[in-house]
């Protein structure tokens, strides 16, 4: 219900910001947009096609155009920044945590990104420099460097007065890093513990071992797999050499478990997660048609079978009509079987010890599934065609294609992920390709021996 009253006023003042640049209200569209949070703005220009978002950018407040670009989808804030000019860059992201600095110029090239760092003064530009050195899909990649580290030998009444002295504390802080006199970790005490600490007591004797800090090249998918399974609001990044780096906190996670969940179904169309829906034709065009030829080369290979199969096909029609039920059962099992397999692989189920048993778990069920609609389909091809050999040949192709989609529906997915492909992108495709050629073959292979 929340969500439905949020999409109304979304469209409402979408519309109304339409109107109004129409009629040449730039104020009072100004105004609008002074009025918005940056995340809504992100989201108004996201929701704007290429002509109108240049200008409502335009008429966005400076001071908030950091904030904005960090909320926008990659594709968007991509065309924004690649119009923008380095020193104006430089400006707008002045006061930014480190990694979303990093993700606003991570797309530039060389020279561009090169341009933007030498309008920072030496302190940003370090800090940058030292977030873009990382993968992006990594921890150092997400993690900012925005945090508080206390020694252990000095008591609670002095880390209070600190905290008092700063005055404010990074976003999303919920607990203080221990570190040596090498900045090494060694310990992190919550808040809560802190505030509820006698004065006199010292950090190392209320800490809590930091057994659990995150390696800097850990991949963002276990990060967030982390964060869910043990209730973090952040969490320590060291290096190799236990030297805290930064820290991640619960706002990137979520970020990267939407990312994850809408690459997921993007890549099953072929698209990229942060495709901008108002991209412009030519480009739109250009990124579906690669996707459009790797179906074709599919769809060419199944017509192939059939082709073989030419003779059949033009004896009997009844085989031609039929034809399409086994290969569609076998694509929906399969499928069904690759989403399980993505998902288990995704958060971190599936791995060499139980492979095996899921293997034979999935051939099993494509053994039940088949022997039950392999009866009612021979059943009801036998009564509507008047033709038992048939209903028998259709049956025994369509209990070998769902014990088959079942195998590969497992085995696909794995082998795609062991070389570095991912399975969200691929593994339809490919299961599909594998049940309809197996499927046709067998189906108008039996007809052919039997019934021609």
């Amino acid at each position: 219900m929340a969500d439905a009253l949020e999409q109304d006023q979304t469209h409402q003042t979408l519309q109304e910001v339409n109107t109004a640049l129409e009629n040449g209200m730039f104020v009072h569209v100004r105004r609008i947009l002074q009025d918005m949070e940056p995340e809504d703005i992100a989201h108004l220009l996201e929701a704007s096609p290429p002509k109108e978002r240049q200008v409502l950018w335009q008429l966005t407040d400076p001071e908030e155009q950091g904030e904005i670009l960090d909320e926008l989808s990659e594709d968007v804030k991509d065309g924004i920044v690649s119009q923008m000019e380095p020193e104006k860059l430089a400006a707008v992201t002045e006061g930014m945590e480190s990694d979303d600095v990093a993700y606003v110029l991570r797309s530039l090239s060389d020279e561009r990104y090169q341009e933007v760092l030498a309008q920072m003064d030496a302190t940003d530009r370090h800090r940058i420099e030292k977030a873009l050195a990382y993968p992006e899909e990594t921890a150092g990649g997400m993690m900012s460097t925005d945090f508080i580290t206390i020694r252990g030998d000095v008591t609670a009444d002095v880390v209070l007065r600190y905290l008092r002295m700063k005055g404010e504390l990074p976003e999303a802080t919920d607990a203080l890093y221990v570190v040596d006199e090498q900045e090494k970790l060694i310990g992190h005490l919550s808040l809560s513990a802190l505030i509820t600490t006698q004065p006199d007591i010292e950090i190392r004797d209320v800490m809590e071992d930091s057994d659990e800090a995150i390696p800097v090249d850990m991949d963002d998918s276990e990060i967030a797999n982390l964060f869910e399974r043990r209730n973090w609001i952040s969490a320590p990044v060291v290096d190799a050499n236990s030297h805290l780096v930064g820290r991640i906190t619960i706002d990137d996670v979520v970020d990267i478990i939407r990312e994850d969940a809408e690459h997921s179904m993007m890549s099953m169309a072929g698209l990229d997660d942060d495709e901008d829906t108002f991209a412009p034709v030519l480009k739109s065009a250009r990124r579906r048609s690669i996707w459009l030829g790797v179906n074709v080369l599919a769809a060419l290979a199944a017509a192939s079978v059939s082709n073989m199969f030419e003779d059949t096909l033009a004896q009997m029609a009844s085989i031609a009509v039929l034809m399409t039920i086994v290969p569609s059962m076998g694509g929906v099992a399969g499928n069904q079987t690759v989403a399980l397999v993505i998902r288990g692989l995704a958060v971190g189920h599936i791995g060499d010890s139980n492979t095996r048993w899921l293997l034979s778990k999935e051939a099993r069920v494509g053994l039940i599934n088949g022997i039950l609609w392999a009866t009612i389909i021979g059943g009801v091809v036998m009564v509507w065609k008047g033709n038992i050999v048939l209903g028998a040949i259709i049956a025994g192709a369509m209990l070998t294609n769902l014990v088959l989609a079942g195998v590969a529906g497992v085995t696909i997915p794995i082998l795609l992920k062991k070389y570095n492909i991912d399975p969200a992108l691929a593994g339809g495709m490919a299961l599909t390709t594998i049940t309809d050629i197996v499927g046709l073959s067998v189906f108008l292979g039996l007809a052919t021996i039997f019934l021609i």
